[in-house]
C-alpha cells in the first residue's frame, strides 16, 4: 500500500479540517497515513517570527478566519475561534506522540491504539468547541473519553523518551524543508503544503510516489 506522511501543529487552524478529512479520503485511495505532530515553534523561530504568520499579518489573518469558517462550514464541522491564538501545542503533542508510539507497536498503553483519535479530538475541542489545549484538564477530559489510563500516559509524555522523540520529529521536519501545517509528504519525498492540498498529495502517494 502506498504510504503518505501527513505533518500537523496542533495550534494549526487549517490542520483542524485536514486532520478530520484525511482518513476516509485515504482510505478510497488506498493510502496508508502516518501521522506526524511536530512544533512549529522553532521553524517560525528560525525565520524570526515569535507568533504566527496570521497574527503578524493582520489582513491575512482576518481572511484566514473568515476562510476557515467557511471550510468547516462546508464540511460540517463545528468552529470557535479559539482564544488566545495560537495556542501552546507542546502537550498534546507530547501525548500524540505517546499514543501514535503505541500504533507503531513501540509501546504499549492499552488494548488498543488511540493515538489518531486523539489528535482528531484535540483539534475538535479547540476549534470545535473553543477549548484551551495547553490546560491539562482539556487533554485528561480527552483522554478519559478514550478509555484511556490518563495518569499513566501524562506520566509517559513528561518522560525523556517522549520529549526526545517530539525533537526528533520537529527536526526532521525541518530537514524535509517543511515550513507550515499542515504538510504531506509522499514515499518519493513530493512535499505537499496546505489543506487544500490533500487530495492532490493522496493522488500522488496512490500512483506510487
Amino acid at each position: 500500500m502506498a504510504n503518505l506522511d501527513f505533518w500537523f501543529d496542533f495550534a494549526s487552524t487549517y490542520s483542524y479540517p485536514a486532520v478530520m478529512r484525511i482518513a476516509p479520503l485515504a482510505a478510497t485511495a488506498g493510502v496508508a497515513v502516518r501521522f506526524r505532530p511536530f512544533l512549529l515553534g522553532p521553524i517560525f523561530k528560525a525565520q524570526g517570527w515569535d507568533t504566527s504568520p496570521f497574527n503578524l499579518y493582520p489582513a491575512k489573518g482576518r481572511h484566514m478566519w473568515r476562510d476557515l469558517e467557511r471550510l468547516c462550514a462546508d464540511h460540517s464541522l463545528p468552529f470557535r475561534r479559539p482564544d488566545p491564538f495560537p495556542q501552546w501545542s507542546l502537550l498534546p503533542a507530547r501525548v500524540a506522540q505517546v499514543g501514535l508510539a503505541e500504533a507503531s507497536g513501540e509501546e504499549s498503553w492499552g488494548e488498543e491504539s488511540w493515538g489518531e483519535e486523539f489528535c482528531r479530538s484535540v483539534f475538535r475541542a479547540q476549534f470545535g468547541e473553543g477549548r484551551r489545549i495547553d490546560d491539562i484538564a482539556t487533554i485528561g477530559d480527552i483522554l478519559a473519553q478514550l478509555g484511556v489510563d490518563g495518569d499513566a500516559v501524562l506520566a509517559a509524555a513528561r518522560a525523556a523518551p517522549i520529549k526526545a522523540r517530539l525533537r526528533d520529529e520537529t527536526q526532521e521536519a525541518q530537514q524535509r524543508g517543511i515550513f507550515g501545517a499542515p504538510s504531506f509528504v509522499t514515499g518519493d519525498g513530493e512535499l505537499f503544503w496546505g489543506n487544500d492540498r490533500l487530495e492532490r498529495a493522496l493522488a500522488w502517494a496512490a500512483r506510487g510516489g
